[in-house]
């Protein structure tokens, strides 16, 4: 059994990731702060396959409840899919942003990635298993925004590996 925790974000491209890990055979826990369409995505597949729990990628105590509550209904957690992200793509001009605007970015992009690879690490590494994946922006602007999870997972791998 695999246990896939998806985190942030459920656009559609989002909303289909978790339908494929399903699909696989993986618990799904969906972690966001769109509750409703995140108990919507919850109940198409199935109460026996997935979970929704409200958590803001910013904010570390939701995070580590969002991953002790994975372990505490599936009894492990597999994979952690890193994928919230936010960006504003009308201000693409650094004299269109105020420093809020980055600040916001870089706690979702940056930080909630930091945060999730931490509270999942701290569950996978005990067990000597799992497998974390981060995603980002493809919005041509904040590409930089990029760079960051990149080299993060990167460190990580490293050091755990």
């Amino acid at each position: 059994m695999n246990i896939a925790r998806g985190k942030g974000g459920l656009d559609n491209w989002r909303c289909q990731r978790a339908k494929v890990f399903a699909h696989h055979g993986a618990k799904v826990v969906i972690a966001d702060i769109q509750d409703e369409l995140g108990l919507a995505v919850a109940e198409t597949l199935g109460p026996s396959n997935s979970t929704y729990v409200r958590c803001d990628v910013t904010d570390e105590e939701q995070v580590k409840n969002a991953v002790d509550k994975a372990v505490a209904t599936y009894g492990k957690l597999d994979i952690m899919f890193n994928n919230a992200g936010t960006a504003d793509p009308s201000k693409p001009r650094i004299i269109d942003n105020e420093k809020s605007d980055f600040d916001r970015v870089m706690s979702v992009n940056v930080t909630g990635v930091f945060l999730g690879t931490k509270h999942a690490a701290r569950v996978m590494i005990p067990a000597r298993s799992g497998n974390i994946i981060s995603t980002a922006s493809k919005i041509l602007p904040m590409l930089h925004f990029i760079w960051q999870v990149r080299r993060l997972d990167m460190l990580v791998a490293t050091i755990y590996s």
